[in-house]
C-alpha cells in the first residue's frame, strides 16, 4: 500500500513546527530522551487527525517498519495517536496496536497512546479479553500499556474485582510497571473508596507498589482530609 504521506517530508513537516522552548521543558521532563523536536502535543494530535481521516493504513505500513532509533520521538507519538484515531475492523487496529508496542521505551509515550486509544470504549469487551497477553509480556511499557489502558478505561463497578486480581498478579519488577499498578489503585480508590480499602487491607502487591500507591491516594485532591490521614497509616515498612 503506497504512503500518501512521504515520511521524510513529514518529518520536514514536524521540524517546521518545532518550539524550542517546549524542547527544553520535555527534556527536563524525560532526560533519558534525546531525539524530541519539540512539537506540543496538540499540534502533533491535529496532524495524526488529518493523516488518519485521509491515509492512515498507508502511513502506518511505512512508518510502522521503521527502527525507533532513527525516529524522532513526535514520530512515534504520531504512530500511537493515528492508531488511536483511525477507523477500521478492530482486529485490524489491533494489528497496528502490537506492531507498534516494541517502539513505546517511556511513560510519555506510553500513557498519551493509551489516553487516545478509544477504540477501548466502543469494543470494551473485545480490548478487556485483548489486553490480557500484554500483562505478562517482558517488556516494561508494554505490560504499562496494558495498566493504564485499564485505569484509563475500566475502573467501573462491573470490572472492579478483576482489577484487583490483575493487580495482585503483576509479575513485571519494573519501576515504570509497578508504578502504573499503584497509580491504578488509586484511580480505584478515588471512585471506589469503600471497595478499593477493602482490597488494600487484603493485598497481595509488594511494599513499594503498596506504599506508592497510598502515596498517590494521598496526593489526590478528590479524597478527603480524613480519609488521607486514614490512608497515611496504613503504610507498611519495608524490612
Amino acid at each position: 500500500m503506497k504512503n500518501k504521506y512521504g515520511l521524510e517530508e513529514l518529518r520536514g513537516e514536524i521540524l517546521s513546527m518545532a518550539d524550542a522552548p517546549y524542547r527544553e521543558f520535555q527534556a527536563k521532563l524525560l532526560p533519558e530522551v534525546k531525539n524530541y523536536a519539540g512539537v506540543r502535543l496538540p499540534v502533533l494530535r491535529k496532524l495524526a487527525k488529518r493523516i488518519a481521516g485521509e491515509d492512515a493504513s498507508g502511513y502506518l505500513e511505512e512508518a510502522l517498519g521503521r527502527e525507533p532509533e532513527k525516529e524522532l520521538f513526535e514520530e512515534i507519538m504520531l504512530q500511537g495517536m493515528i492508531i488511536g484515531y483511525m477507523k477500521g475492523d478492530i482486529s485490524d487496529i489491533f494489528s497496528y496496536t502490537e506492531r507498534f508496542l516494541p517502539k513505546i521505551d517511556n511513560w510519555s509515550v506510553c500513557d498519551s497512546f493509551c489516553s487516545g486509544y478509544k477504540h477501548a470504549v466502543k469494543y470494551k469487551e473485545q480490548v478487556w479479553e485483548w489486553l490480557g497477553q500484554f500483562l505478562i509480556s517482558d517488556r516494561e511499557f508494554t505490560v504499562r500499556f496494558a495498566l493504564v489502558m485499564l485505569l484509563d478505561y475500566y475502573v467501573e463497578e462491573a470490572y472492579l474485582e478483576r482489577l484487583f486480581s490483575i493487580f495482585d498478579c503483576v509479575q513485571h519488577e519494573g519501576y515504570y510497571v509497578r508504578m502504573a499498578v499503584a497509580w491504578a489503585v488509586s484511580i480505584c480508590y478515588i471512585h471506589y473508596p469503600e471497595e478499593t480499602m477493602e482490597y488494600l487491607r487484603k493485598n497481595r502487591l509488594e511494599i513499594f507498589t503498596y506504599n506508592k500507591a497510598l502515596q498517590k491516594i494521598t496526593e489526590s485532591r478528590c479524597i478527603t482530609e480524613q480519609q488521607k490521614e486514614i490512608v497515611r497509616k496504613m503504610k507498611r515498612r519495608e524490612i
